[in-house]
């Protein structure tokens, strides 16, 4: 930490706790959070932190990005979309974009007056990114898509959509793989089929989208190039990997805190819940698990700010660990919390439902364990 980084904390948490946590009820009934939120959060300078400043963004170091994060797991939300939304999206379009692309659309995402969604999983090719269907033909100065995409966040409020479609033949694997941005309301062939309805993070729109005979000008070709978008993607995943790990132990440890607090005030046979030793074993043991995850987390968050490439595995491992212990700590403190814990007013109980995608999405936690064991 840093005093510019205490005083993004400052802001931040003024941010979740005075725009986003009195209107959250709201925004998960109603499946998307308002527009003038992620207006709020532009203009605070939150969104777009490590974007370089030539594109609207703050030319800020990751460990921005990080303290948002954290911020956010203490008030236990997930509906205002900073991975998705502000963090990811964008990183993968400065990952694949060319400068006169970034030129073109980034200033907007970066002030909040855009949303940005991607465009990549299938009904048949989640984790498996190289069996995509979706085709991009071109005709002249256009490319005309046709696909279906599923699990797309932010689907249903995108002004921009960027787009993985299959340029090469059925055969070409990840190699005819490319990547275009949408103007959504200018492309009537991109249609949101449904909003669906998920066990948590209900106020992160996902969307069924369609796409067809949608016709994109051949300069939303992302980078210019045709066939490149896999190995683009592959390296902006890793980020997002990590990301979900970091979340995932933030979360673990807002957990630990309100069980402790909710442990040290329950009244239970003559004494408090904490007064007995197998309470105190339990949160002494998920706190232990926690702070194992932290350190690693903490290493390579600092080394990123200093300058070193992330690992493709160092994140995998933060993501499938993160993801693990967040889901296992948090049943655990719930547990604590008896029939409270089981009421969606409490805190503990969101951080329940929102926890269980994050051993799912990213990559499945089994797939990861996979892709690492080919290297050892």
């Amino acid at each position: 930490m840093t005093d510019e980084l205490d005083m993004l904390r400052t802001t931040a948490r003024r941010f979740f706790e005075d725009e986003v946590a009195p209107r959250a009820e709201k925004f998960r009934r109603q499946h998307h959070i308002d527009r003038d939120v992620w207006e709020k959060a532009g203009d605070l300078g939150l969104l777009c932190m490590s974007i370089p400043e030539q594109y609207g963004g703050q030319g800020a170091s990751f460990a921005h990005e990080v303290v948002v994060m954290e911020e956010q797991a203490r008030i236990c939300d997930t509906t205002f979309g900073f991975i998705p939304g502000a963090l990811n999206g964008p990183a993968f379009f400065h990952g694949t974009a060319s400068h006169e692309q970034l030129q073109r659309w980034m200033p907007g995402i970066a002030s909040g007056r855009q949303v940005l969604c991607v465009c990549i999983t299938e009904p048949d090719a989640g984790t498996d990114v190289k069996a995509m269907r979706t085709t991009a033909r071109r005709e002249g100065d256009e490319y005309v898509l046709n696909g279906n995409k599923i699990f797309i966040t932010l689907g249903q409020q995108a002004d921009l959509a960027l787009v993985a479609a299959r340029t090469g033949g059925a055969g070409s694997g990840a190699k005819g793989i490319s990547l275009f941005m949408i103007e959504t309301a200018k492309t009537p062939g991109f249609k949101v089929n449904k909003v669906l309805d998920k066990i948590g993070q209900n106020a992160l729109n996902t969307a069924e989208i369609f796409l067809e005979d949608a016709r994109v000008p051949a300069e939303n070709l992302i980078g210019g190039v045709e066939g490149k978008g896999f190995f683009q993607l592959m390296d902006v995943f890793t980020r997002e990997r990590l990301s979900i790990g970091i979340v995932g132990i933030a979360c673990a440890e807002r957990a630990i805190e309100l069980t402790v607090e909710h442990a040290k005030n329950r009244k239970m046979l003559g004494q408090t819940l904490w007064d007995f030793q197998n309470t105190r074993f339990t949160l002494v043991e998920c706190l232990t698990d926690a702070r194992v995850g932290r350190v690693f987390i903490d290493q390579i968050v600092k080394d990123i700010v200093d300058g070193k490439p992330l690992q493709p595995n160092d994140a995998m491992m933060a993501k499938w660990w993160g993801s693990e212990k967040q889901c296992q700590i948090i049943d655990r403190c719930l547990q604590l919390f008896g029939g409270y814990g089981y009421v969606c007013e409490y805190p503990i109980a969101q951080l329940y439902m929102d926890a269980r995608v994050a051993r799912i999405y990213g990559g499945s936690n089994e797939t990861l364990k996979d892709v690492i064991a080919r290297g050892m």
